[in-house]
């Protein structure tokens, strides 16, 4: 006799049969995303701005492949489990201070980059001027989401420093090392908010959808059709420009109002996360006259 699963039945199937937490792979996170940046710069509005995050990408990727990071030790992890807490939360982990020497070496290879505006050198003369202690207040004010005290023009910089120590911490871990949280909608390792998600066209995880933290890169499983902020299933949407690719959409709420895009690899393998968001703002401006507002933003383009 033929067995009929109910939908909650078909969703806990799904959520034993696939990988549930990706962990980053170091050698790729930002080669791809500058290779993906360069390409969605081509004739775009914010072109130049695109090129220049990619820059800053080829940077990271240089910077990670020498950067060796403490991670949580075992009772670090047993706590975090038994409290159902990240592994190693952005906010109050104590930083390596190594990290501080990040900033002025992505502006350094910035910096040397010919054809940039003139602003982009002088914004990075200025961050080789900081002290310690103006660095460790800028990372713990975007790492806490605050507005306050922002320096929105060097947060890219400062953000991307933080980036390549999180996913080199990250990258450290084996995946039986990290846990799911009852929380979904944070990343397990660090806690940050999620840039975007991205439904999986590999054939690790077919069809299923990922979670991308902001920071560190790692994505978690999360079941289709469920806002990523309040986990509601009822009221969602899906929003595009007319005309635009189909591989970015904007996955809205109307119970809490909020929307985050959703990248489809079956649509355009090359699609990257912060890249794609970076690249859809146009999609930004039609939501927010629609009266949503977005879950969480874009670690390369800082608002204060």
């Amino acid at each position: 006799m033929q067995r009929i699963l109910e939908p909650g039945q078909i969703e806990a199937l799904a959520e034993s049969a696939v990988p549930r937490i990706r962990l980053p792979d170091r050698a790729q996170v930002f080669e791809l995303r500058a290779k993906r940046l360069r390409e969605l710069a081509e004739g775009h509005a914010i072109g130049d701005y695109l090129r220049l995050m990619a820059v800053l990408a080829d940077a990271q990727h240089a910077a990670l492949a020498t950067m060796d990071v403490s991670v949580p030790d075992a009772e670090q992890r047993r706590l975090a489990h038994a409290h159902g807490m990240p592994v190693a939360p952005a906010a109050s982990w104590e930083r390596d201070p190594r990290w501080r020497e990040l900033p002025t070496r992505l502006c350094a290879a910035v910096a040397a980059t010919a054809g940039l505006p003139p602003g982009v050198r002088d914004l990075c003369e200025r961050l080789r001027q900081w002290t310690d202690d103006q660095f460790e207040a800028q990372a713990d004010a975007l790492l806490g989401a605050r507005t306050d005290g922002v320096d929105a023009a060097a947060a890219p910089f400062v953000m991307g420093a933080l980036q390549v120590y999180w996913v080199a911490l990250a990258s450290s871990l084996a995946s039986g090392q990290v846990d799911e949280l009852g929380a979904r909608g944070v990343c397990p390792v660090c806690g940050t908010l999620p840039v975007a998600s991205v439904v999986h066209a590999d054939r690790r995880s077919q069809g299923y959808r990922y979670l991308h933290c902001a920071l560190c890169a790692t994505e978690w499983h999360m079941v289709r059709v469920t806002c990523s902020q309040c986990e509601s299933t009822k009221g969602i949407s899906y929003q595009s420009i007319a005309g635009a690719p189909d591989a970015v959409r904007a996955e809205c709420c109307d119970g809490c109002r909020t929307y985050r895009k959703i990248l489809y690899q079956e649509k355009d393998a090359g699609v990257e996360p912060v890249a794609d968001d970076l690249a859809s703002l146009a999609l930004d401006l039609l939501l927010t006259e629609a009266g949503y507002h977005r879950g969480s933003g874009n670690p390369l383009l800082w608002q204060p």
